[in-house]
């Protein structure tokens, strides 16, 4: 997690991994209007395991699949791994049981079922995300500090308390959207143009100092 601000004011940063395993699950489980609200799907997209694929097929094809339950403890889990206080410090998904959702069984099966493949689209999303905050770290902090100095200066006082939390996301469609009390996913298209982004901050900003 990256972290900008002073002692008045936070803007925190991050790519959860959790967070990229909920979405890539989703996807392989053609569940991508799940959520409230329901985020883009991911980008790149990602493709199945053939475990992962027979599984879906053989639940397809029973009658007893409940697909409202796997939304529904889909939903709760990305809730609470949304939230920066609620998140597992380190993540929840251990194989090869997944302990962390014994009572969450139709999910516990999503996860087992493509754990694989969720696993080698995450890493490759992370190290993307983490490469590209080394690389570009002066400049993306630039891009909040400048925007609040800005509306400091405009109003001729320091910024009062507020935080914002980004949830920063490979989806397929540049975008923000608020998710939790202030927590919001960002798409990394987005977040990886300083102009836009800008543009997109400042308004909130505005409404938060």
């Amino acid at each position: 997690m990256f972290v900008e601000g002073t002692l008045r004011w936070q803007v925190t940063e991050d790519c959860p991994w959790d967070l990229l395993m909920a979405l890539c699950l989703r996807d392989l489980a053609g569940m991508t209007d799940a959520g409230e609200p329901p985020l883009p799907a991911v980008a790149p997209a990602v493709l199945p395991s053939s475990a992962g694929a027979l599984a879906r097929s053989t639940l397809a094809s029973s009658v007893q699949t409940d697909t409202a339950e796997l939304r529904a403890q889909w939903g709760a889990w990305w809730r609470r791994t949304a939230v920066r206080e609620s998140r597992p410090v380190a993540s929840a998904l251990r194989p090869p049981h997944f302990a962390e959702f014994d009572r969450e069984l139709a999910l516990q099966d999503l996860v087992e079922n493509n754990y694989e493949a969720a696993y080698a689209w995450s890493a490759a999303r992370f190290d993307e995300y983490t490469d590209s905050r080394t690389r570009r770290h002066a400049s993306l902090t630039a891009d909040v500090v400048d925007v609040v100095r800005d509306r400091e200066h405009a109003l001729r006082r320091q910024a009062g308390y507020f935080r914002l939390d980004l949830l920063v996301l490979p989806l397929a469609s540049s975008g923000a959207w608020v998710v939790a009390p202030h927590t919001v996913a960002i798409s990394q298209s987005l977040r990886d143009d300083s102009s836009a982004f800008r543009r997109w901050l400042r308004p909130i900003v505005h409404a938060l100092v």
